[in-house]
């Protein structure tokens, strides 16, 4: 697959060098959306590396816990010291690494410098292949209906809207229908869903009622944590609906199992 550039895109005289944050649910759940993120971003002509890792600290951030959280920061940033940019197939984590790290060592100002430039050059990879590098269309197909979620935190914390959705529309065989309610929250919200569980699930059925409704085949969105849940439900209420990740669709990689599906098909 072939990414083709904006010509008004940004110039580089080298291979700019990407360190791919590859996320713990992508890491145990869903590899796939790795292999596809590392595939866009070699085809956009990144030298892609993905340095040992663990945690963006999210968890540990949202419970309070400023000491793990800061430790796994440092981690992070000292594993990504040498990239020119460090990119996340996920707005959440995106965002932990983008608005909160330089919040947690706020009044620390080397380690708050060190931040600062670490958040500087982090980004969710899809408005970092359009934003960044200037990608305009990407060289995929995918016959089916789709319809994207918009994750709450990549569209409130980094602006992610329109540029999964401009690059989707280049996709042969992909018709792309809009959620009445693409913004509202699925219920995920991490550590939310297992503190609240009847809550999140009130709220995800609404989510699984507004997929339904828009007629699509496969619900897309950005971030894995998110799909998990609304596939979940769609499973859970007999629903053919299947799920991915925008990478794997752009990548031209969604011909194995979908999201919660074994090699077999549909959990029964």
């Amino acid at each position: 697959m072939n990414a083709t550039a904006a010509s008004e895109g940004p110039t580089r005289t080298s291979q700019p060098r990407v360190g791919l944050f590859v996320t713990c649910l992508v890491d145990i759940i869903r590899p796939s959306v790795g292999f596809a993120a590392v595939k866009l971003l070699e085809d956009a002509g990144c030298k892609v590396i993905v340095p040992s890792q663990t945690c963006c600290g999210q968890p540990a951030y949202n419970s309070g816990d400023r000491a793990t959280a800061k430790t796994l920061a440092l981690q992070a940033i000292e594993a990504f010291e040498d990239c020119d940019y460090v990119v996340a197939p996920s707005g959440s984590c995106g965002g932990m690494l983008v608005k909160h790290y330089p919040d947690l060592f706020a009044g620390e100002p080397d380690l708050a410098e060190r931040a600062e430039r670490f958040a500087e050059k982090s980004h969710e990879l899809v408005s970092f292949l359009v934003d960044v590098l200037g990608v305009q269309k990407v060289a995929a197909r995918y016959d089916g209906t789709v319809a994207y979620h918009d994750s709450c935190a990549g569209l409130r914390e980094l602006g992610v809207k329109t540029q999964p959705r401009r690059l989707l529309a280049g996709v042969e065989g992909l018709t792309l229908v809009e959620l009445d309610q693409a913004e509202t929250c699925c219920g995920f919200g991490g550590l939310f869903a297992a503190k609240y569980g009847e809550l999140s699930n009130a709220i995800v059925a609404r989510k699984a009622d507004d997929i339904r409704g828009a007629k699509a085949d496969t619900v897309l969105a950005g971030d894995l944590g998110c799909l998990l849940n609304m596939v979940g439900k769609l499973q859970r209420e007999g629903s053919a609906v299947k799920a991915r990740h925008v990478a794997e669709i752009l990548a031209g990689m969604a011909d194995g199992p979908a999201i919660g599906e074994s090699q077999k098909g549909p959990r029964q």
